[in-house]
């Protein structure tokens, strides 16, 4: 069997750096950031699931001297299930959401997510999309049409890329470069890697590039050699 790809320290440099040069969110005073997490949770993802639900709690925790940040999960799974959560700012609330899902077979159901994404920052602000897959058995041109879209209301698709498909691979690049968002492949040993990158994004959405930086300060270690590579210009 291959051996699944796994990000190095030039893949979460290149990372972070896409997350810096990302629109900055706009948000009004006291007003939280907005994120959109975005799951394929069709069969192959089951052996990750539980382990995305302990990682969610990091972004709230992370954010919560920023003024907080609301969360919206979004999954997919089976026959055309795509099913939302309501908006909150409690990570307890978003874990029992997600508790309450089991994965199951399905093909993927991208493009809905990109357009749930575009309908929701239409209604209202949202700061920032997290996409978590494997796969993507899709239309790449329609896929990229509404990536560039969200790029266009400066919406950045972060896609974060499980296993090492080629289709999937080339396709998320794409998504995230023309919503002016960032990739990075991780797999089942990068679990803190992928803790801190999420909650690098979810504190970039709720006060944007400078509050990242100070999160590499507080963090320390790799995460603060990281983050130092990021130019850091405006917010």
């Amino acid at each position: 069997m291959a051996k699944l790809p796994t990000s190095n320290g030039d893949d979460v440099a290149r990372f972070l750096k896409k997350v810096a040069e990302a629109p900055a969110p706009t948000t009004r005073p006291g007003e939280r950031g907005r994120l959109i997490f975005a799951m394929d949770a069709t069969a192959s993802r089951d052996p990750s699931w539980d382990q995305a639900c302990q990682i969610q709690g990091d972004m709230f925790s992370e954010t919560s001297a920023l003024g907080g940040l609301e969360v919206q999960l979004l999954f997919y799974r089976g026959y055309r299930q795509c099913q939302a959560s309501k908006w909150t700012p409690r990570s307890d609330q978003l874990l029992r959401f997600m508790e309450k899902v089991r994965c199951l077979g399905g093909a993927t159901q991208i493009e809905r997510v990109l357009k749930h994404a575009i309908k929701e920052t239409d209604a209202r602000r949202v700061n920032a999309l997290v996409f978590s897959g494997d796969a993507m058995e899709e239309d790449i041109d329609a896929l990229c049409h509404l990536a560039g879209e969200l790029g266009l209301r400066n919406v950045p698709v972060f896609v974060f890329h499980e296993g090492g498909d080629l289709i999937a691979e080339r396709a998320f690049q794409q998504i995230a470069k023309l919503s002016g968002g960032a990739y990075c492949p991780f797999n089942a040993g990068s679990a803190q890697q992928l803790r801190e990158l999420l909650s690098a994004v979810a504190v970039y959405a709720a006060g944007g590039r400078q509050a990242m930086l100070a999160y590499g300060e507080r963090k320390g270690g790799a995460t603060l050699r990281l983050t130092h590579q990021i130019s850091g210009k405006g917010r």
